[in-house]
């Protein structure tokens, strides 16, 4: 593809913007369209970490036994619906077919890479003075109740220690005096110094803002009804707008994604998984550093603008229903751990789906049957560290340049 020609990025989340911020940079004429408001979905409210050191995918050895051991104790942030939903058993059985160390040493080296890349190209756009996002480079605690677990993360220390990303292990003592906010009933934390955190819905509006302002046609509340086909390439695509046209298409619709792929006979395995984020005024006292509540499996992030507590992993297909009980669940881990943990009044409770492979790999490449399509979903819980790297890496494919890393372990063709 040469310079200004025409790029339709469906889907207006993180990932969509990421995509066309990178394709216009190469010269581009992009239209993002969304059936929503850009940035609207997990893009919106997820906790803000930029989670460079997160190479172990969830498919990790142990993983399953050890959601079936927390759920009988009812202490599991996983939920399944229960019902006959043939599809998302076969993708729990893949997931737990891929639980084992062969995959999680193939996967994080190919996560290691995907998130260096993203780090550097992180650095270099937030040095632009367009994106007010609350942007600190504190790191991130990963705190611990009990010291068994504590003890237990010296294994995972050691195999994050071969990418250079080890954390280094503190006391109580030293726990609380980095971060007073915090319990004396805690055990002690890993802090990692290489992680960062952001306030993602001002990020994804600033990045959107400046965008637009450099020429992005962006049509929001647009659903996508067709897509028409001629031989190897999609012609256009039919929606509640009318018909629109370009030279190149990018798939990056999020959890959302295989339901479009559906009409280009692709399937991609791709899963909502919800989550959820109770956002309010700070507490006091208020933490300084973004804490990992480790048994919780939950995210307690500060900002100079507010403060969000979010967490939780619940298989429901494509419910957007607010569900009490989860998010009661998310201020009782809380209260385990922070000495102050809820501010007042609370701004907004909030639920949004994340993309995830079964593999915890994203879906990032050429489609196997259209030659102006690229996908880009699948990103599970890493959409917005990952955002960068993916973008980048779209924008290559599509102008048919050599990437800067391997893309074959996100290729679609995998499945």
């Amino acid at each position: 593809m040469e310079k200004n020609q025409s790029v339709i990025v469906i889907g207006g989340g993180v990932i969509g913007l990421a995509c066309a911020h990178y394709l216009m940079k190469q010269g581009a004429r992009v239209t993002i369209i969304e059936k929503n408001t850009a940035g609207s979905g997990s893009s919106h409210g997820n906790c803000g970490l930029l989670y460079f050191t997160d190479v172990i995918p969830l498919c990790a050895p142990g993983a399953v036994s050890h959601e079936i051991y927390r759920t009988l104790l009812g202490t599991s942030p996983l939920y399944i619906k229960p019902g006959m939903d043939i599809e998302r058993m076969l993708w729990l059985v893949k997931f737990a077919l891929n639980c084992r160390i062969g995959h999680m040493n193939q996967a994080a080296t190919a996560k290691y890479e995907l998130l260096k890349y993203s780090s550097k190209l992180f650095t270099a756009l937030l040095k632009n003075k367009n994106f007010p996002c609350d942007f600190e480079q504190k790191g991130i605690l990963s705190v611990f109740k009990e010291e068994k677990n504590l003890e237990s993360f010296e294994k995972t220390n050691n195999f994050l220690q071969k990418f250079n990303l080890g954390y280094k292990r503190l006391g109580k003592k030293d726990t609380l005096d980095l971060e007073p906010a915090l319990s004396p009933e805690i055990a002690g934390a890993w802090y990692s110094y290489q992680d960062h955190h952001l306030r993602p819905e001002h990020f994804v509006r600033s990045w959107k803002t400046m965008l637009v302002n450099q020429g992005l046609t962006l049509i929001e509340e647009c659903e996508v009804i067709d897509i028409c086909i001629n031989k190897r390439s999609i012609r256009h695509v039919s929606t509640s707008r009318g018909n629109l046209f370009a030279d190149a298409f990018v798939l990056a619709a999020g959890a959302w994604s295989p339901l479009i792929a559906s009409s280009l006979n692709l399937t991609l395995p791709v899963q909502p998984g919800k989550g959820y984020s109770i956002t309010m005024e700070r507490p006091d006292p208020c933490p300084n550093i973004p804490c990992m509540l480790c048994e919780k499996n939950m995210v307690v992030t500060p900002w100079k603008t507010g403060y969000r507590l979010g967490g939780t992993m619940e298989f429901s297909g494509y419910s957007d229903h607010l569900n009490s009980k989860r998010l009661k669940k998310l201020i009782q881990g809380a209260k385990e751990y922070m000495s102050a943990p809820c501010g007042h009044p609370i701004i907004k409770e909030w639920t949004g789906l994340r993309p995830m492979t079964y593999d915890d790999m994203p879906i990032i490449g050429r489609s196997p049957f259209q030659d102006n399509l690229v996908i880009a979903t699948g990103h599970g819980m890493l959409g917005l560290t990952l955002a960068t790297g993916t973008g980048k890496l779209v924008s290559d494919m599509i102008f048919e340049k050599k990437t800067q890393i391997d893309t074959e372990p996100y290729l679609p063709g995998r499945f």
